[in-house]
């Protein structure tokens, strides 16, 4: 007997073996037993999914010699010729061999013959997208009023490039990707029927490497089989196909755990060496990491981490935060974009490894607010107020040049305090905002540029406004008109001030960094600071 493969040999006969497509089904079934036959079905979905069994299977409901039935008999003989592809009745035709209009007018034509000895003529278009934007013309009269005994079946991979034209005149029904159980279930049941001794955990790789595909599935296993000699495990499917096992990747992340990079390199060149792509590599990590994520967040359902629950321990779960493991898997999706464009793919690789041996030292959120908590408890000790603005930038001011040239007299904290009082911060701020009210009735733009002053300070009768060498218009500004703020505050406040105006330079910017709070704040966030535009 010649050898069929399994993809052949199993493909669904009725609509009950179709696999993860129950709402199709139920539906399909419902109106063929009420007689409610459309003249036009638009199949859509992925790869391998059912689109093409579910076509033939109604196809055979319609003209089986029992029929219309749901479940179409399979001994007749119209039945057997449609499971044969041999039916008069029953046309498949690949879309993607016949695009042009001249394959349709052919179709416009037949159609007006009525069947052979079936009860329907139907026409099953395979990928029907690829059909060209005249043939889909052509196409919509004969699909809006065709002849009572016409029915056409249309299948597509990508339903978006269907004319919308087309689509309104079919009934749609989109087919789902198959569950990681349901194939599993399915291999078991075709290995059983083989006599072929298979393991869960290769079971379950097949399924998660079909991707939703029962049909891919289906190939991927005769593939293994093929050179397992009638046992199929995990590591014959490591060796053969070139992945990267379970235990390799436990032992590549315990080091990454205890930060040695080194070792992280010497395994994975064991790894290469051994036959495993670059590209390779890098997914199966990439999915390893997944895994780990999906386990730290207490989801460790099969068919959603792809691994076995024994096959990851315990201790390897609990080596890092779920920060962390959402981190490693972003570097390493970003590695796989990478890896098309770069130069040399290993060097890329070793670099990420490097990196993720690191992978302890990423701080988390929660870890930073600590961190800042316990900084603000050692930069504000019990007994002291909150740090003036004016306080933290008097010394920068001793250093900061005047508009007109000049260094500005030194002005320290208990001179300020003369006239600012134990609350230097509220005195200073409520007398800057006297000095705004006292203009703003008649400059609206100065007190506005007013407002815009770092800090004030004042000495016996000299009022020194210190503003952002960035914001020198506004500095300007008050120049110009210091004469009018003073006469002003002299009718508000009875006393007569000197207004000076100070922009900080760029060695206050020295000073602030050599600020030991700037520093502790580098230590504790590993940051560097970034000079502005």
């Amino acid at each position: 007997m010649t050898y069929e493969v399994t993809a052949t040999r199993k493909r669904p006969q009725v609509f009950d073996e179709l696999v993860g497509q129950e709402f199709i089904i139920t539906t399909l079934k419902n109106s063929i037993e009420q007689k409610r036959i459309a003249h036009a079905y638009l199949f859509s979905g992925p790869r391998g999914v059912g689109k093409t069994s579910a076509a033939r299977i109604l196809a055979k409901s319609l003209n089986c010699e029992k029929g219309p039935t749901p479940n179409p008999c399979g001994k007749c003989n119209s039945c057997r010729e449609i499971a044969a592809g041999n039916s008069l009745d029953v046309i498949e035709i690949d879309g993607a061999s016949n695009t042009g209009v001249n394959d349709i007018r052919e179709i416009k034509d037949e159609v007006l013959f009525a069947p052979n000895s079936s009860r329907y003529k139907i026409y099953i278009i395979d990928e029907v997208h690829m059909l060209s934007n005249s043939a889909f013309n052509a196409l919509l009269k004969t699909i809006e009023e065709p002849p009572p005994y016409i029915v056409f079946i249309f299948a597509t991979t990508e339903i978006h490039k269907v004319p919308a034209t087309i689509k309104s005149r079919c009934q749609q029904y989109r087919f789902r990707l198959i569950s990681i159980d349901d194939i599993i279930k399915k291999l078991k049941q075709v290995a059983d029927e083989s006599n072929i001794k298979i393991n869960h955990e290769a079971l379950l790789w097949i399924a998660k490497e079909a991707t939703g595909s029962l049909r891919d599935a289906y190939t991927i296993f005769d593939q293994v089989v093929s050179f397992s000699e009638g046992s199929v495990t995990m590591q014959n499917i490591k060796e053969k196909l070139g992945t990267v096992g379970i235990t390799e990747m436990n032992r590549l992340t315990e080091l990454m755990g205890k930060e040695e990079a080194g070792e992280i390199l010497e395994y994975s060149n064991k790894i290469i060496t051994s036959g495993i792509s670059i590209d390779q590599f890098v997914i199966d990590l990439t999915e390893y990491f997944r895994a780990l994520l999906f386990l730290k967040l207490g989801i460790d359902k099969e068919a959603i981490t792809g691994f076995s629950r024994e096959s990851i321990p315990a201790n390897i779960v609990q080596l890092f935060s779920s920060e962390q493991l959402e981190k490693a898997t972003e570097i390493l999706l970003d590695l796989y974009r990478k890896l098309r464009y770069t130069v040399n793919q290993r060097f890329e690789l070793e670099l990420v490894l490097t990196r993720l041996s690191r992978l302890n030292h990423l701080i988390t959120q929660e870890e930073i607010i600590n961190r800042v908590e316990t900084l603000k408890k050692e930069l504000l000790p019990s007994g002291t107020g909150k740090i003036s603005l004016s306080q933290n930038l008097s010394e920068k001011v001793k250093t900061s040049k005047t508009t007109t040239g000049s260094e500005p007299e030194n002005i320290a904290h208990g001179e300020q305090a003369e006239a600012s009082g134990k609350s230097g911060e509220t005195t200073e701020s409520d007398f800057l905002s006297k000095v705004i009210k006292a203009v703003k009735k008649e400059r609206l733009t100065l007190a506005s540029a007013l407002d815009k002053v770092l800090s004030l300070n004042i000495k016996e009768n000299r009022i020194i406004l210190l503003y952002d060498v960035k914001d020198r218009f506004s500095g300007e500004m008050v120049i110009k008109d210091r004469e009018f703020i003073a006469e002003k505050l002299k009718n508000s406040l009875n006393k007569s001030y000197v207004i000076d105006v100070v922009f900080n330079t760029e060695s206050a910017e020295r000073k602030a960094l050599n600020d030991e709070r700037v520093k502790m704040l580098q230590r504790i966030f590993r940051g560097e600071i970034v000079k502005g535009d």
